[in-house]
């Protein structure tokens, strides 16, 4: 099968030089993963992400099999994803002169600016229509909810969103509330399944080197440093946990740390709550650096507002690591509270603090959530079943496709 995956700000080529800036997380990683298992198992797949950097050549090879096409839309330089909304016209045309003669069987967007140009694209190519599938990996309108006024998306992202439901030919969730808050908006039922998110389970793994570690029992936060994701409430915490330190993971470069807004905004919650020799801010952490520093925690805490998936909970998982985390979004669905990890609710340091105090009391049961991650993630969430998933949907949109053509 010949498959586009159009992803046009999270580029797979950012999963291997390190995550946690602003729109660098998740979906790229997502992407990746995905785009290599496609290839490892026989498909030919191109990702379409859009040029940020003059250097790389036009065409990157990541993995057997797969191709990453950087797409010129706009200036060849990083900008927000929230800014690019006036370039996806351009990226459109950029797929429909890359499909005309060549289309591929199915077009999979990531993000729904990537669903904007990619449905441009099926409709304009002309010789027949390409099917389309739909993974927004976060919602305008759960955006919108918890964060009001400090929510940076385009006007009528919403109405955007929920048109794009109605032009795929399917559209995938990655867990149950999304499905929910889909349908809340008019995208048709019938037309979602929820396709979660894999793990690397050659990479995550519970044995392995780790990142040395005092006699102080260790919280570790691996995350991208903006105000939803929470590590402000895993300070606070913090602060009723004696004797424990927080490593925080993400965000710039060590030596970037210092002029980073949230970084100081973060400093100042912990002197405030008197923990500041006990959070450390390590930056920016490489992919392959991210398994030892999971395996080096005692507990792994993940406390966003809200979250359309959530991979660190299972990357934890996956190495061993039980995880405290908010009960929103995936987490409800990767998570199984009180088997392996603990569920709390968001922005409520002193709950947080209560359960991390009580499994750092019991060893015994951290060794059994452990366990008990690493067996779910195994059965669950390996890139081969995901991929398997990910390929039953595309054929059902073929099958779509061609009913209505």
């Amino acid at each position: 099968m010949k498959i586009a995956l159009v992803s046009e700000h999270a580029s797979p080529l950012a999963a291997r030089n390190g995550l946690g800036t602003a729109d660098a997380g998740g979906q790229n990683v997502f992407v990746a993963d995905l785009a290599a298992r496609l290839g490892a198992l026989g498909h030919h797949v191109t990702v379409y992400t859009r040029r940020d950097d003059p250097r790389p050549p036009d065409r990157v090879r990541l993995a057997p099999g797969v191709t990453v096409e950087h797409v010129p839309a706009g200036p060849a330089e990083a900008i927000p994803k929230d800014e690019l909304l006036p370039l996806m016209p351009d990226f459109g045309r950029h797929l429909e002169r890359s499909w005309a003669e060549d289309p591929p069987d199915v077009a999979h967007a990531h993000f729904w600016m990537s669903g904007l140009a990619t449905a441009q694209a099926v409709e304009n190519v002309g010789r027949r229509r390409i099917p389309m599938v739909q993974t927004y990996h976060a919602l305008g309108t759960v955006k919108r909810r918890h964060q009001r006024e400090k929510d940076t998306s385009p006007p009528g992202r919403p109405q955007l969103e929920r048109a794009l439901g109605h032009t795929a030919e399917a559209v995938i969730a990655t867990c149950a509330d999304e499905t929910e808050e889909l349908v809340r908006m008019g995208v048709p039922r019938d037309r979602i399944t929820v396709v979660p998110c894999g793990v690397d389970l050659a990479v995550f793994r519970p044995d392995g080197p780790r990142i040395a570690k005092g006699r102080r029992p260790r919280l570790v936060a691996l995350s991208r440093l903006v105000e939803r994701k929470g590590v402000d409430t895993a300070i606070r915490a913090l602060a009723r946990v004696p004797g424990a330190e927080l490593l925080v993971a993400g965000g710039p470069r060590r030596e970037d740390l210092d002029g980073d807004p949230e970084v100081r905004r973060l400093r100042a919650v912990a002197a405030e709550c008197g923990v500041a020799d006990r959070v450390r801010f390590l930056g920016r952490v490489g992919r392959a650096q991210a398994p030892r520093l999971l395996r080096s925690a005692d507990l792994v805490v993940a406390l966003p507002w809200y979250e359309p998936f959530g991979m660190v909970p299972l990357e934890a998982m996956a190495c061993g690591v039980p995880v405290v985390a908010t009960a929103v979004g995936g987490h409800l669905d990767t998570i199984i509270d009180g088997v392996t990890g603990v569920h709390v609710a968001p922005r409520t340091p002193e709950q947080t603090a209560r359960v991390i105090r009580a499994l750092l009391a019991d060893p015994t049961r951290r060794a059994a959530m452990g366990f008990a991650g690493s067996d779910r993630a195994r059965s669950r969430y390996s890139w081969d079943r995901i991929a398997q998933e990910t390929l039953t949907v595309y054929r059902r949109a073929m099958t779509r496709s061609e009913v209505l053509a």
